[in-house]
């Protein structure tokens, strides 16, 4: 079996605040022996007064105390008051697991992570690990502090000096070493790979083998016989006996890449192979203890990473003990002009050009588009203006972007953004009836078996159960 993590952290304050006494409790008696000071708050009106006494560097924080109250104002409202801080602390959410797209829109207001109820204990205090991670990061301003303390970190290939790229280096060089599974998340483009070759590169792992798996690339009908092996004529065309990824990997980091891509079915194998640390390949009587530590990536958002009809949740907390999000290069774009400075000399080296400088009103304009394909983009843009450009310095059209009226796209929330939440709500509230409905169904009303399948505890199938009116 995977080895627990013993996360401490002496010095630490953490606030919990949640209107449910016996949630509080049972927060504050989990960290208390890992964390240095617990304290708990049932009254959020009490919020400012303790404020003066006690400076959180953590805060558990649930979205909703008034009963009968589910859209989460109170809790966000919390949210920017601690926000508004001298010195904000790490805000992680607490919600019902209906309420991923709350969540979600915490994110997008400054809290650091959210959590489901009810947790996992292990991955609870790995996030609270990792905001702590994040939140002294920021005290670290310039990137050659990590250059010196990190160096396999700061040689990664993640290039920029903004805070959003700072607080990812300091985040990966504490979770590296440890032997955690890492969810990494981030729209397309912005460079998983890059994040998870960082984790493998500063591991213990880092002299073994990192291989990526695209998942989304592999047929459902050969997913198993890639990721667990064959033997010889265990079905047609199997004319020897071949390793899978998972023992290709033996001893380093497979990296899934496009998670989000695998179908139901074979999520399910490979929990089973995550739970046992064991495959069995096809055509084989015995079962093969695997030894790797699994880097998984997607760029589905994480309203529908948690819809049961995507992605099944037992495997998900088998895959999330720590959560990675890489920002989209539009709220970091402070790091576009050295990110054009990396690209343009590298193509000018490939392609054996002169330098030239970047117009400043050309900077201007790179700096201040969208990127809507992030990195990936800004990269294949240099090459083209490498290739293409023949003035003395280059101008934004050598770069082949949209042109001002695209450059225009706001990519902040609206109306509209705050009802299409409203709406995956209530479709997940839907999602999440069936699926109790069905898991019961199958289990012939047995709840032991129906909360194994769903991956929750007995108690808290029951209290959906109720929610539901089941």
């Amino acid at each position: 079996m995977q080895r627990k993590m013993p996360y401490t952290n002496p010095t630490a304050t953490i606030l919990i605040i949640d209107d449910d006494a016996d949630i509080a409790c049972a927060a504050q008696l989990l960290l208390r022996r890992r964390f240095g000071s617990i304290h708990t708050l049932t009254d959020p009106t009490g919020l400012t007064h303790l404020l003066k006494s006690v400076q959180p560097d953590v805060v558990l924080l649930d979205l909703n105390f008034t009963p009968g109250r589910i859209d989460g104002s109170e809790g966000l409202a919390l949210l920017d008051m601690l926000q508004n801080q001298a010195n904000p602390p790490a805000v992680i959410t607490m919600t019902a697991y209906a309420d991923v797209p709350l969540a979600v829109a915490a994110l997008k207001r400054g809290a650091t992570d959210f959590i489901t109820k009810p947790w996992d204990n292990e991955h609870l205090i790995a996030t609270i690990q990792a905001a702590l991670t994040r939140r002294f990061a920021h005290e670290k301003s310039k990137q050659t502090t990590f250059a010196s303390n990190h160096p396999q970190v700061a040689k990664s290939g993640l290039i920029g000096n903004s805070r959003a790229m700072n607080d990812l280096r300091a985040m990966l060089a504490s979770v590296a070493p440890t032997s955690a599974n890492v969810m990494i998340l981030g729209e397309n483009g912005v460079g998983k790979e890059l994040v998870a070759r960082a984790i493998h590169d500063a591991s213990t792992r880092a002299g073994n083998t990192f291989l990526s798996v695209d998942m989304g690339a592999l047929p459902e009908s050969t997913l198993e016989s890639e990721l667990f092996g064959h033997r010889k004529g265990s079905f047609t065309g199997a004319q020897g006996e071949r390793a899978g990824r998972f023992q290709a990997a033996r001893g380093g980091t497979l990296f899934l890449d496009e998670l989000g891509n695998m179908p139901l079915g074979a999520q399910a194998k490979l929990l089973t192979v995550l739970e046992r640390r064991e495959v069995t390949p096809l055509g084989a009587d015995q079962p093969i203890a695997i030894d790797v530590r699994i880097v998984s990536a997607t760029n589905l958002d994480e309203v529908s990473l948690y819809q049961p009809q995507v992605f099944r949740s037992d495997l998900l907390f088998r895959l999330n003990t720590i959560v990675i999000r890489v920002p989209p290069l539009r709220e970091r774009n402070e790091d576009v002009p050295m990110l054009l400075e990396h690209y343009l000399h590298h193509y000018q080296q490939q392609y054996q050009r002169a330098a030239r400088p970047v117009s400043v009103t050309t900077l201007s304009r790179l700096v201040n588009y969208p990127w809507p394909g992030n990195v990936r983009e800004l990269r294949q843009a240099c090459e083209r203006a490498i290739i293409l450009g023949n003035n003395t310095e280059y101008d934004f059209h050598d770069f082949g972007l949209p042109t001002a009226s695209t450059n225009a796209t706001t990519v902040t929330s609206t109306p509209a953004d705050t009802e299409t939440m409203s709406v995956d709500s209530v479709r997940l509230e839907s999602l999440e009836r069936e699926a109790i409905n069905t898991a019961l169904a199958s289990a012939q009303g047995n709840i032991s078996q129906a909360s194994k399948a769903l991956g929750i505890s007995r108690p808290a199938l029951y209290r959906k159960i109720e929610k539901h009116g089941i």
